[in-house]
């Protein structure tokens, strides 16, 4: 499990970073663009870790070329990046369409194009325009809608050369964090309910997005299009225990398969979710499952909409099984499994995700033999460091060679048809309710600096050589 493995990847494999907008652009009201939800909820004291907002971030918005200049020094293949739907429309709707924006992205995509790096671009990363939160945002329906019309002029805009698309990021995220915890906007806190029927319009939103890309655009662009899961591995506590994998599987059903399970298999929620959550329902004597149910005709819609497998992926955790004491209709009590976090690394400086680099050639695997082995991508991997200074990052670089290894492992040993890697994160940027504490960039930002000066860290030069070599050959015994 720990031997070291030496080798590379085939000549077209994808190496990258990855960002988001709200992340690391600021601009947060330049030149029209409309509030979201993140704006007005980082204008809130107290909402936020030392109560940093994204208003300038990383001012992205103003350093285009100065970003593609550090990306072609990385030597990247690919880069990762969203849109901000609120500065494309300002209310959301395409009567509000905002030039200024649209030319931005133009010259981001213009620019990476020009130096042969392939633009990977997520339509959703969770800046909802707050015009769309007024209306109950994504509890309600005509989300679908208005999603679409927003990729569909995304495709007709920029498909010329984008030929990746990403739906949404981390849809989980967004129904249970947004909706059932309610510690991320629009904070409602409601676990037992709102995060399925959230993650149904999500599930019918990407699908519908999906068909209009296949309809209209696909024969003329020629380019792929999925959703971007977040996913930890779960390792059972005991793993001769049938009850503790038993547990794992429902942790990943319940975590992934809930929009896994409806496009990669059947078009409908995994068994053990609909089981368990109806269960819990009748048990509670209400008249139909809290989770709610597709039509024949909508299980045909969603299924397969999804060209290749990306996820996200930063630690693993420890399950085991239990009996909860958790309310009956949490979310949790749904799991109805105690999770843990495995932790062979020192915490002190970390943010809360452990290095457990093995979890992620398990993980590969499950995805291989859960999916049917499809293209996998892996979006965003990387480690947050607290610290207001890590140019000499030792600790990141460590962590991208364990876990750049498992997934070597994973290609070479294990034939996991893996594509594609991407660091996560670019730069150091605003990390949601942690404001710009822990660090996760290849790139340090002095955000004390009006001018946001980016520096090259150590893992920066490491990750670079490793793009260069295509992997982790076996004269390649730096650090």
């Amino acid at each position: 499990m720990d031997t070291y493995f030496y080798g590379t990847f085939p000549k077209d494999f994808s190496w990258g970073v990855s960002s988001s907008a709200y992340q690391i652009e600021g601009g947060w009201d330049a030149d029209g663009k409309g509030p979201s939800i993140w704006d007005n909820f980082t204008h809130v004291p107290g909402n936020i870790n030392n109560n940093d907002t994204g208003d300038i971030a990383c001012d992205s918005y103003n350093k285009v070329e100065e970003d593609i200049y550090l990306l072609r020094a990385l030597g990247v293949k690919n880069y990762r990046f969203s849109l901000s739907w609120p500065r494309i429309f300002p209310s959301g709707r395409n009567n509000s369409i905002n030039s200024h924006g649209v030319d931005y992205y133009n010259r981001l995509i213009d620019g990476l194009v020009a130096n042969n790096i392939t633009p990977i671009v997520t339509l959703y990363h969770w800046d909802l325009p707050q015009a769309l939160q007024d209306i109950g945002g994504w509890e309600n329906s005509e989300l679908i809608d208005l999603f679409d019309s927003f990729a569909d002029f995304c495709f007709q805009t920029f498909g010329d050369r984008v030929k990746f698309w990403i739906t949404l990021n981390e849809p989980q995220v967004v129904a249970w964090v947004g909706y059932g915890a309610g510690t991320f906007p629009p904070n409602v806190n409601d676990p037992g309910n709102a995060p399925y029927r959230v993650a149904h319009i999500l599930l019918k939103a990407h699908a519908r997005v999906y068909h209009t890309y296949d309809d209209k655009y696909r024969a003329s662009q020629g380019g792929v299009i999925t959703l971007c899961p977040n996913i930890d591995w779960a390792e059972p506590k005991t793993p001769s225990d049938p009850r503790d994998i038993e547990a794992a599987d429902r942790h990943l059903q319940f975590l992934v398969g809930w929009f896994t399970h409806p496009i990669f298999k059947n078009g409908d929620y995994p068994e053990v979710m609909k089981w368990k959550v109806g269960n819990r329902s009748e048990l509670q004597n209400l008249p139909s499952s809290r989770l709610p149910v597709f039509t024949a005709e909508e299980r045909e819609y969603i299924r397969g909409t999804a060209d290749v497998f990306c996820f996200n992926t930063y630690t693993s955790k420890i399950v085991t099984h239990a009996t909860t004491q958790l309310s009956p209709s949490s979310y949790e009590y749904d799991q109805e499994v105690l999770t843990s976090v495995d932790s062979s690394w020192p915490s002190s400086a970390l943010s809360d995700h452990r290095a457990v680099a093995w979890g992620l050639r398990r993980l590969l695997n499950w995805i291989k033999e859960e999916y049917g082995n499809p293209p996998i991508y892996i979006i965003e991997n990387g480690v947050g460091i607290k610290t207001t200074s890590d140019v000499d990052d030792n600790t990141r670089i460590f962590y991208y060679k364990t876990y750049i290894d498992e997934t070597l492992k994973a290609y070479n040993l294990d034939n996991v048809n893996l594509r594609g890697y991407n660091a996560w994160s670019f730069m150091d940027s605003f990390e949601w309710l942690n404001g710009y504490d822990p660090r996760f960039g290849l790139h340090q930002v002095d955000f004390g600096n009006p001018n946001r000066p980016r520096t090259p860290k150590r893992s920066a030069v490491y990750y670079a050589e490793i793009i260069r070599n295509n992997g982790i050959p076996l004269h390649l015994q730096l650090f």
